[in-house]
């Protein structure tokens, strides 16, 4: 039997998202939830299959996964409220949470059958940045500055929208990479709300930006790279039409060497499916 899980994660303790076979190198968050689903006696070990995979430091708003829970001849399925309550209740993090499971095809595939992903940078601007509060500390990239020129980033990031050969924004260590051709659907620069942690007083100091992109798939660290290219752009330490040469180069080493933004300030915020789509949530 095939479960589709909506799965929310802070990336604090565990080390990213797939699992670890050796202990020592620590926990991913498939290994927690594989073990709190130990408890659901399936006849065949349950596996979690999750659409999108974020490392160390990065967190997620919304990731999916698929399992199979064979119960004992005679013994209905569980029911989707049953499923999350048992998986939550077993769960040995508190920084991860199954938000809702639904009953999906048999045929469903988290990762396979995803149209697209939406990833989120959180960047908070200000000259006072020692007023961020320290909730939002490791959830955003600070960066020192009264001004980010946010028409010329919006300008880079149309560079970047549709089909092209990235892998000058993969990651310089990734050697696992076959096809670097994405199609970014949507790349938007806009300013967001502060904070609810915010202090009332410092608001007025602190800017806070949303950066979202959208693809069916995403190199690796390419959205972190992206990020950092178009805060550069803000900046002023690269012009929108250096990014359009970098992405034409093909080189992730050219431009600055600096142009990666840091884990903290990344979410992955959903992920979507065509013709997929959960209840509504119900008050409780």
């Amino acid at each position: 039997m095939i479960w589709g899980g909506i799965i929310c994660h802070k990336e604090m303790g565990p080390s990213g998202v797939m699992a670890i076979k050796r202990p020592k190198q620590g926990v991913g968050v498939q290994n927690l939830l594989e073990k709190a689903a130990e408890r659901l006696k399936s006849l065949t070990p349950v596996k979690f299959t999750i659409s999108s995979r974020t490392d160390t430091g990065v967190h997620a708003l919304g990731n999916s996964a698929h399992l199979d829970v064979q119960r004992l001849s005679g013994r209905p399925p569980f029911s989707p409220d049953i499923l999350t309550f048992a998986l939550n209740s077993h769960l040995e993090h508190p920084d991860i949470r199954v938000i809702r499971a639904f009953r999906a095809p048999d045929d469903f595939h988290a990762r396979f059958d995803a149209t697209s992903r939406t990833y989120l940078y959180r960047v908070v601007t200000g000259r006072s940045l020692d007023a961020l509060s320290v909730f939002d500390r490791n959830l955003c990239w600070a960066v020192r500055t009264d001004h980010l020129d946010v028409a010329a980033m919006q300008e880079a990031a149309r560079h970047l929208q549709g089909t092209h050969d990235f892998r000058a924004f993969r990651s310089v260590s990734d050697n696992d990479w076959k096809n670097p051709v994405r199609t970014l659907l949507r790349a938007s620069v806009a300013p967001a709300s502060a904070s609810p942690f915010t202090h009332p007083q410092e608001k007025r100091k602190l800017q806070f930006w949303d950066l979202e992109f959208e693809s069916k798939s995403f190199l690796y660290k390419q959205v972190r790279r992206m990020t950092a290219c178009l805060v550069a752009v803000g900046l002023g330490a690269l012009t929108p039409a250096q990014v359009k040469e970098k992405l034409e180069s093909g080189d992730p080493q050219s431009g600055p060497s600096l142009l990666v933004a840091p884990a903290q300030g990344l979410f992955l915020k959903s992920v979507h499916y065509e013709g997929l789509e959960p209840e509504p949530l119900r008050p409780r």
